[in-house]
């Protein structure tokens, strides 16, 4: 028997589109993303879940701050997530075609967690080895 996410309360989920803050292409930093030592899902899920945080989006919106990620990528990790029950995608029959993405409850729950992990990774930046730099391991010279 397969589990099905709860739906979205109606004030989360519209069948209107939404006039909201268009997302900022500089919202992720570009160094910062590939030192972060906890993961959520594959490379780019976590920063889906951000840009889904306050609320649904259309893929075009997501690309914005995504700047890295090749539209093939993206479509197979939306797919991913909505397998995995962390955000919902909804198709609206007009013309031209309307697609959203939303979080689902279970995609909220992920917020707080990452939250956590957003602050100690602030904290111990400096700490974590850098991925632009070749790496040496300790004593070898």
């Amino acid at each position: 028997m397969t589990a099905h996410p709860e739906p979205l309360s109606p004030e989360l989920l519209s069948p209107e589109p939404q006039s909201r803050e268009p997302l900022s292409p500089e919202m992720f930093d570009p160094h910062c993303g590939h030192r972060m030592p906890i993961r959520v899902g594959d490379k780019w899920s976590g920063m889906v879940l951000r840009c889904l945080q306050d609320g649904p989006r259309r893929f075009t919106e997501l690309k914005v701050p995504l700047k890295g990620v090749a539209p093939k990528v993206l479509t197979e990790t939306l797919r991913a997530m909505e397998r995995d029950g962390w955000l919902t995608r909804t198709a609206y029959d007009e013309n031209p075609p309307r697609v959203e993405y939303a979080l689902t409850p279970l995609g909220h729950s992920l917020l707080g967690p990452m939250d956590v992990a957003c602050d100690w990774a602030r904290e111990h930046l400096d700490e974590l080895p850098r991925t632009d730099q070749p790496y040496a391991r300790p004593g070898s010279d």
